[in-house]
């Protein structure tokens, strides 16, 4: 009798364990694991460099775990998957479903176009712990506010699914189709801006399960209050190994609940709604495919946002001379993330004190962050902005300093990204421009040489984004 073969198309779930695709993959017979890099993409929405970096070593690790047999592609998986499944008489193919709005489009039409030739074509949900389309409100429309999406939605419809063992026994297709190969990708940088980046990050299957077992040891309890000092490892860093599917939300929700049960403990509630967040954003991205492209109030559209792009490019290389901020956006550039809270700082730095489109920073993390994430980075710039969905007021405007004082107390953070400023008392570090003269020289601090002079001045700029925001109040 012959072992039929089927095609186990990857994305967005680099991973052996809990991969409900593979495991329906393997139970149908022999596999055929393949990886297609899609150059038709729509512009600007291909991997940024930092995702590029990651990506590779991500492959790297999971043809590892597949023991050599990961076939990759460049090119469209339109074109590709007929020919493949074609050329090694594949019965069917299996993978997980991606929900950006290109993705659902193109993978509708490539199953129609396979079932219409008499293959067969079956997608799981591998990346959500509830899918979009299941989480609606009592009249059938989508939520449009976190916390009812996630406490009357998502906790009362069903328990995410438990993770899934990995397959018992991996059978691979004897086949000689040649592939392009990883290299082809051309996914490392000629310059070597990674160096730190690889020094911090292990990308993979077996990365993402030590960051997820470091936080539930050390972090996890102290969470709450933990995820806002940017200084500590107060978070799972588990962002980027969850957006290329090393490791699954139902993985991480379940490592927590088994180890910590049914508490009440308030850091653990408080992380598991952050997944929530996360579940949230992919659910705004499914039900307003428009989003990382327009505002979700379009009273925004007439927001009298300004062009400055010597200022733009102080915010993005951190010279902006506000510390916290500069500190943020180089630890971007040096390790490919930024602490969450950070996030909001620079951020509501960028589209208030600045008054530059929120575009402008969507696309910058985009290219520069290693978890960067259609659904995450527009739903996250927009609820910035005040333009989003659920999202914080307008005129809510963060005060750098303040921020920085609250949640940076002895400038430990701040010190060591803008190392010209260690020297510093504790007192002046988030404000230098108000260093005495005595004290500035003993730390060799001269505003405008060792340090920028602020780009602009931050009550001054508070009222310039509330006079803006009135002009689109009407």
């Amino acid at each position: 009798m012959t072992v039929p073969v089927s095609i186990m198309w990857f994305r967005q779930d680099l991973r052996v364990n809990d991969n409900p695709a593979l495991n329906a993959a393997c139970d149908m017979g022999k596999i055929l694991p393949i990886y297609i890099y899609d150059d038709t993409t729509p512009d600007g929405r291909a991997p940024g460099s930092a995702s590029q970096w990651w990506l590779h070593h991500s492959l790297t690790s999971l043809n590892d775990r597949l023991n050599g047999h990961l076939k990759i592609f460049k090119g469209d998986p339109k074109v590709l998957i007929p020919k493949i499944m074609e050329s090694i008489k594949a019965k069917a193919i299996f993978w997980n479903r991606c929900y950006e709005p290109w993705q659902i489009n193109r993978d509708k039409e490539i199953k129609k176009q396979l079932i219409d030739s008499e293959f067969e074509a079956y997608s799981s949900n591998g990346s959500l712990l509830w899918e979009p389309m299941k989480v609606l409100k009592k009249d059938g429309t989508p939520y449009k506010v976190y916390t009812p999406y996630y406490r009357n939605g998502c906790l009362k419809i069903e328990e995410p699914r438990y993770p899934k063992a990995p397959p018992a026994r991996i059978t691979y297709a004897d086949d000689e189709y040649k592939d392009d190969g990883l290299d082809a990708l051309n996914l490392l940088p000629e310059i070597k801006w990674d160096f730190t980046i690889s020094k911090m990050w292990k990308p993979g299957e077996e990365g993402a399960a030590d960051n997820l077992s470091e936080f539930i040891q050390h972090a996890a309890r102290q969470y709450k209050d933990g995820r806002d000092i940017p200084s500590m490892k107060g978070t799972s860093r588990l962002s980027p190994h969850l957006h290329f599917g090393e490791v699954s939300p139902n993985q991480v929700w379940y490592a927590i609940k088994d180890k910590f049960g049914a508490t009440e403990d308030k850091s653990i509630d408080t992380y598991l709604s952050e997944l929530g967040w996360r579940e949230f954003s992919y659910y705004l991205l499914f039900h307003f495919p428009t989003l990382p492209n327009k505002n979700f109030n379009d009273k925004f559209d007439k927001f009298p946002w300004r062009k400055d792009a010597k200022a733009l490019k102080a915010w993005q290389t951190g010279n902006t001379g506000i510390p916290i901020v500069d500190a943020g956006m180089r630890e971007l550039w040096q390790t490919g993330y930024m602490h969450n809270r950070v996030r909001m700082i620079v951020g509501s730095f960028l589209v208030k004190n600045l008054l530059l489109s929120w575009h402008e920073g969507e696309r910058w993390f985009w290219d520069t962050l290693l978890d960067a994430d259609l659904a995450s980075n527009s739903a996250g710039w927009q609820w910035v902005a005040g333009s989003g969905a659920d999202a914080s007021p307008y005129f809510r405007i963060f005060n750098p300093i303040l921020q920085g004082e609250k949640f940076d107390k002895k400038g430990k953070y701040v010190r060591k990204y803008c190392p010209e400023l260690k020297d510093l008392p504790d007192k002046y570090i988030h404000k230098p421009w108000e260093t005495p003269g005595v004290i500035a020289k003993d730390a060799k601090l001269e505003l405008g040489k060792s340090y920028p002079e602020p780009i602009v001045d931050l009550k001054a700029s508070r009222q310039r984004a509330l006079d803006a925001f009135q002009e689109i109040k009407g």
